[in-house]
């Protein structure tokens, strides 16, 4: 444990933003695990809706550092291919 103030503050925050990026990443794994379980269940309905709330999940983890944009981009991108993929 740190002996300074300032140290003993940094070692708080970083627990607190650990748990926060914790959460933000199981919530995100979390809605990909759902968008491609509607895919292999084939219904469109239900994958459409999977993948609007996916990519606003990855979208809000780039905001928040969780993912680099590029890596959110490629992503988005192979689940808009399955997507299409899923006939109507």
């Amino acid at each position: 444990m740190p002996n300074i103030k300032s140290a003993e503050k940094r070692v708080k925050l970083a627990r607190i933003r650990e748990a926060r990026n914790k959460s933000a990443r199981s919530l995100m794994r979390t809605n990909l695990k759902k968008f491609e379980a509607a895919v292999s269940a084939g219904s469109r309905d239900e994958a459409d809706r999977a993948y609007r709330v996916a990519v606003k999940t990855v979208d809000r983890a780039v905001t928040k550092g969780l993912l680099h944009k590029n890596n959110a981009a490629h992503k988005k991108s192979k689940m808009t291919a399955k997507l299409s993929k899923i006939s109507q």
